[in-house]
C-alpha cells in the first residue's frame, strides 16, 4: 500500500519516516520528493507498506500525530492522472 505523507520538516530524514511506519509493519521503501531545481526537499514523501491492513494502521495512527515539530497530514496515495503531463515545453524563439 502506498501512502502519502504530508507537512513534512525539511530535516524530516528517510530513516525517521522507516522508524516511526515502521511500528505499524514492514515498510517497503521511503521517497521524500525533492525539487527538481534546488534539490531540498519539498515536504513531502511516499512511504510503501508490505500490505494493505499495515497501511491502514499507519494512516490511522500517524495521521495528525507530530513529526519533528510538524503536524503530518497522512492518507493513502492516490495514482496518478493519465493524460498528458502539465508543464514542459517551451523552446523555440528566433525567426523563421
Amino acid at each position: 500500500m502506498k501512502i502519502y505523507v504530508g507537512n513534512l520538516s525539511y530535516s524530516t530524514t528517510q530513516a525517521t519516516l522507516e522508524e516511526h511506519f515502521g511500528n505499524y509493519g514492514q515498510v517497503e521503501e521511503v521517497a521524500i520528493i525533492n525539487d527538481r531545481e534546488t534539490g531540498r526537499p519539498r515536504g513531502f514523501a511516499f512511504v510503501t507498506m508490505a500490505n494493505h491492513d499495515e497501511g491502514s494502521q499507519a494512516i490511522e495512527a500517524m495521521n495528525g500525530a507530530e513529526l519533528d515539530g510538524r503536524t503530518l497530514t497522512v492518507n493513502e496515495a492516490r495514482p496518478k492522472p493519465a493524460g498528458p503531463r502539465r508543464g514542459g515545453g517551451g523552446g523555440g524563439g528566433g525567426r523563421w
